[in-house]
């Protein structure tokens, strides 16, 4: 009988789930906060189950002989050290959609309380100061709300905002218009979303694009008297431009769940009036730690007992008898998507996978599911080879599954193609014999090029120089050159040139690349 600890605090519910499923619980909710303990017993379990409480790290998972399964009831999973359970073969796992309608719940929250001052007055009420006068607030309906971030969570604060007969813009990299159309909103730029909202609230994950988004220029933008609200990310806004645009009134007023440092403590904002504060509340709701709590243990429980995997954050849904031949394929359909991800800038509507030859007849699920990953990491950090389909759907990217039989000269190949408003993008891949992965096109131009950590790209106009120009420019910054690759369409026209190299490029270095004469795009692609 399989054996699972719950380390946090789960409901009884949820306990009963292992049970009724012939898993051998231990429920010991204060288990987490003692990692000594944990350290010494973790090596008698098959399962772990846990909330945030707990921290896996590498350490404890050395001492976890036993252990198959983590699972998180919850989204985040900064307390577990993916790498090295990935390392030690421990599939870890989260419960992605458990908590989207609370989070959204609280944005709207806060909105309102933002719109009719309800804390500040709250308090002053309570303090027998009875300053009806001085608390006065706005209406939200027929305002705009500008929403930075589209998928799960930002869809149902759309919905809600409405209900309360609010004109709802949205800025979305992933956002199409055909699913802007069905969720009822408007697609913009962001600098139209920022010059025309009345509250602004971010449901977007923290990466590097997004770090910052609102900064004193963005809020330069803005209509004087906006209100920014932000449950998703600390990070997202420059709290010290916040401050200062707060205090001169161009922002009326501010309300966020998440900070840049947690727990927040002695923060500037807290000094200001027109700030509301609450200390990452998103998910708290009893309806939604119910819920999380429940799927963590039926995803355990089935996997325990028939190998069925939900929501791994770290490897697909494959049998063991697939791995070995399955395993190679999976990883080049994510290279390919996040080589093609990587190099999209604009909204995608679509992705295109065709499978062909002796790989179309294998499981292709686990492979479009991490090709379809690929596309969307760089820009939607939380997402995974499992949840990654759905997000997908969430967001209107229709995906196309095409398979044939064998055509061409290679016994099987992979295409993933991208779609957006204003062009496809396609790049296609095999295995070789020796079971490494290979780029063998890119844009309809045939290459030979091997998937290296790091990597450079570069379309030109086919002219003599070229070549050289680029290689004494790579020379003169610094920059070694691993593999040098080229193809082109025809004499004279598109030609690419792909190459490996050693580090990484900066921002300025690929704005000089991109400054050499007939060069018409320049970008770096890395793998993990």
């Amino acid at each position: 009988m399989p054996k699972v600890l719950v380390s946090d605090k789960l409901s009884k519910t949820a306990v009963q789930i292992f049970k009724d499923n012939n898993i051998d619980v231990d429920y010991l909710p204060d288990l987490g906060k003692d990692k000594d303990k944990l350290f010494e017993v973790i090596g008698q379990y098959d399962g772990l189950a846990i909330r945030s409480a707990t921290k896996v790290t590498d350490k404890i998972l050395g001492a976890a002989k036993n252990l198959k399964v983590i699972g998180r009831a919850g989204i985040g999973v900064d307390n577990v050290d993916i790498p090295a359970a990935t390392k030690a073969g421990i599939i870890v796992m989260n419960t992605p959609f458990g908590n989207s309608i609370t989070t959204a719940e609280h944005a709207i929250s806060l909105m309102l309380s933002l719109a009719r001052q309800i804390p500040e007055a709250d308090a002053s009420t309570k303090a027998s100061k009875w300053e009806k006068n001085r608390f006065m607030g706005v209406e939200v309906t027929n305002k705009t709300l500008g929403l930075i971030g589209a998928g799960n969570i930002g869809s149902i604060v759309a919905d809600r905002a409405q209900g309360l007969k609010m004109k709802v813009v949205a800025f979305d990299p992933f956002l199409t218009p055909e699913r802007a159309q069905a969720i009822g909103v408007e697609k913009v730029e962001l600098d139209e979303l920022l010059k025309r909202a009345d509250f602004i609230t971010l449901h977007t994950p923290l990466i590097d694009a997004t770090r910052n988004i609102i900064n004193a220029e963005a809020i330069a933008k803005m209509k004087d008297g906006v209100r920014i609200i932000n449950c998703a990310r600390g990070g997202l806004v420059d709290e010290a431009a916040l401050y200062e645009a707060l205090k001169s009134g161009k922002v009326a007023g501010a309300a966020f769940d998440v900070f840049v440092e947690e727990p927040a403590q002695n923060n500037p904002l807290f000094e200001l009036a027109n700030f509301i504060a609450t200390p990452h509340l998103g998910a708290s709701t009893t309806e939604a730690q119910e819920n999380v709590a429940l799927q963590v243990a039926e995803q355990i429980s089935a996997y325990l007992n028939t190998g069925e995997i939900t929501n791994a954050l770290n490897f697909p849904s494959i049998t063991a008898e697939e791995a070995p031949r399955l395993t190679p394929w999976v990883k080049l359909a994510e290279a390919l998507g996040s080589f093609a991800g990587q190099l999209t800038e604009t909204s995608i509507k679509g992705i295109r996978i065709e499978y062909e030859g002796n790989v179309a007849a294998l499981n292709t699920k686990p492979m479009t599911a991490a090709a379809v990953n690929g596309v969307l990491k760089p820009q939607v950090a939380e997402v995974n080879m499992v949840s990654a389909p759905q997000i997908a759907k969430d967001r209107g990217i229709n995906v196309e599954i095409i398979t044939r039989d064998q055509q061409g000269a290679y016994e099987g190949y992979i295409r993933l193609t991208v779609i957006t408003e204003r062009q496809e993008r396609g790049i296609a891949g095999t295995i070789f014999a020796n079971g490494k992965s290979r780029i063998i096109q890119v844009k309809g131009i045939n290459m030979d090029a091997e998937l290296t950590p790091s990597m450079l790209y570069v379309t030109n106009e086919d002219k003599p120089g070229h070549i050289g120009r680029l290689g004494t420019l790579l020379g003169n910054l610094g920059i070694n050159i691993a593999n040098f690759n080229l193809g082109r369409a025809e004499v004279g026209g598109d030609a690419i040139a792909l190459l490996s190299i050693d580090g990484e490029v900066t921002a300025e270095q690929l704005k000089e690349i991109a400054g050499l004469p007939g060069v018409r795009q320049a970008k770096a692609v890395a793998y993990n």
